[in-house]
């Protein structure tokens, strides 16, 4: 339960963050994703949960886009969005065919 009670908490404040930097009030981003405003700041405040369909419209009236992604693929894609250390090398690189390494 406190790691849905994190997720949504870092879920809103993403929302949050991204409404401010667009000068927007919460009833625009409501109106723009067609649902109420007591509705929207629940979710931006971490409140409540919300539905896969009314986080993407979110997303979108933000200028956002959302992704659901196979649990197997997190880590992967959190090392990609997180880099350590100074490593400089793009995090995918073209390989030859039949180049095994």
């Amino acid at each position: 339960m406190k790691a849905e009670a994190e997720a949504l908490d870092m879920i809103g404040d993403h929302f949050r963050r991204a409404r401010l930097a667009a000068g927007l009030t919460q009833e625009q981003v409501a109106d723009l994703a067609g649902i109420s405003r007591p509705r929207y700041r629940d979710v931006e405040t971490g409140a409540a949960a919300a539905r896969a369909t009314t986080l993407i419209n979110i997303a979108r009236a933000l200028g956002l886009e959302m992704m659901l992604v196979p649990q197997a693929m997190v880590p992967a894609i959190q090392a990609l969005l997180s880099p350590q250390g100074d490593d400089d090398r793009p995090a995918f690189s073209p390989q030859a065919e039949g180049d095994d390494e």
